[in-house]
């Protein structure tokens, strides 16, 4: 079942009016609505397995990367924490809005709004791309990486603790450096050449160790939410 994804652009103490609103949401909708549309559930069999390399070890043992370390780089490099979706327009360094596209599939965020710095953005940009570039070296596949989880403000913060015990206050998310990709559940864009969830899940683990190895980011696994947590890093010519 082909579904497509709602358009969300609320913007937290948003000044502008609800004409201005309704245009955007037009706008964004029209040039966006190719990487909007996706199957509703990935290929329950019939699925063609594809070559894995071995990365050197399980996926949780390789991408262990402690929240203290993603979280002194994110204050080095990151904004200052915001209080609401609406001070990302204010904050003393840019950060740029993600969208659903080519490389990646935004979630419906209920926790976080979608800006990261642009060194993050990039980064999240650059995975998408050498999953896609991998994927068709492979064999091929009409598949998206799945982004769950992006800038959160110190609201939803809050909010998320009430949900989830294991939740911190002092989360790298706050600093627009840090992004969720889900294992669990891959967009598919089509079914011409059906995929496991498991194999895409190990093809991004490869993805991610080259990028981690040319120190690029910071990842851990995790269990529970079902993602990679990653932290862009200083560029390498900038690292003391």
């Amino acid at each position: 079942m082909l579904v497509l994804a709602p358009v969300i652009m609320s913007i937290e103490g948003c000044s502008c009016s609800r004409t201005d609103a309704a245009e955007a949401i037009e706008t964004a909708t029209a040039e966006n609505t190719d990487y909007f549309s996706h199957f509703d559930s990935m290929p329950d069999g019939g699925c063609i397995k594809m070559k894995i390399n071995p990365i050197g070890g399980s996926l949780a043992r390789v991408f262990n990367d402690s929240n203290h370390i993603h979280l002194a780089e994110a204050k080095a490099i990151g904004i200052d924490p915001i209080d609401g979706a609406a001070k990302a327009w204010k904050v003393k360094r840019n950060v740029k809005r993600i969208e659903s596209c080519r490389e990646y599939y935004v979630d419906n965020l209920t926790h976080s709004v979608p800006y990261l710095i642009p060194e993050a953005a990039d980064l999240l940009k650059e995975i998408g791309k050498r999953f896609n570039d991998s994927l068709e070296a492979r064999g091929g596949g009409d598949y998206r990486l799945k982004v769950t989880s992006v800038l959160r403000t110190e609201g939803a913060v809050k909010k998320l603790r009430r949900r989830n015990i294991n939740a911190t206050q002092e989360s790298a998310h706050r600093y627009g450096t840090t992004f969720d990709i889900s294992y669990a559940k891959f967009i598919c864009d089509s079914v011409t050449v059906p995929r496991t969830q498991e194999d895409l899940k190990n093809l991004l683990g490869e993805v991610l160790k080259q990028i981690r190895d040319e120190e690029k980011c910071f990842i851990k696994y995790e269990r529970k939410q079902g993602c990679f947590h990653i932290t862009a890093r200083k560029p390498k010519e900038h690292q003391s």
